[in-house]
């Protein structure tokens, strides 16, 4: 699904290929008897997510957390919200928290402590996409697909006002800019939240 709304950023082949590379290196790392709880951030991450359990082949676990920093808006209101909590214990467990991007970390680093108050065994994370430019406070993210530059990008879970989700590919989203009859990308974050 191309469309004049968007451009390519990663297609549908490169986004599968890496996602069963970073099975492979998560695999390596929990090793032969590793188990893991996948705890994904909604609702970006459900595609990646669902690729990425399949690749693991490993004995998993799986939850979900709602958080909302945007609002309505494309800009990170800085506090985050729980609009669903993750409701499996993640005591004595080895945690992989599964996000759709990592944007300037606010919402990661808040996730990382609410997690970690629950005394997992480890928590890691992995992203499929990274916007370091952006970063405005320190997150570890021990497995990262790829690194964007800062553009806002939607399709494989990410999404604009809920449009686009569905797309197989990445890709930059066209943002009219008022009466140039040109597009912008920039000064708004990525899709998701921070």
């Amino acid at each position: 699904m191309v469309n004049g709304e968007t451009t390519v950023l990663l297609t549908a082949d490169e986004i599968r290929a890496r996602v069963v590379e970073l099975a492979s290196e998560i695999r390596h790392d929990a090793g032969a008897d590793g188990e893991l709880h996948l705890l994904s951030v909604l609702k970006g991450g459900f595609i990646f997510l669902a690729d990425l359990v399949r690749a693991l082949e490993l004995p998993v676990t799986v939850d979900f957390i709602a958080l909302e920093s945007y609002g309505g808006g494309m800009e990170s209101a800085g506090a985050v919200r729980v609009r669903h909590d993750f409701e499996m214990s993640v005591y004595g467990r080895d945690v992989l928290v599964v996000e759709d991007i990592v944007d300037t970390g606010r919402t990661l680093a808040w996730l990382h402590r609410h997690v970690g108050a629950g005394h997992p065994r480890s928590l890691r994370t992995v992203a499929l996409l990274d916007k370091p430019s952006r970063r405005a406070v320190r997150v570890n993210v021990e497995y990262v697909g790829f690194t964007i530059a800062d553009q806002f990008v939607v399709g494989y879970g990410l999404d604009h006002r809920e449009r686009f989700r569905n797309m197989p590919h990445i890709g930059e989203l066209n943002l009219p800019v008022a009466g140039s009859g040109k597009t912008a990308n920039r000064d708004e974050p990525a899709s998701g939240p921070a």
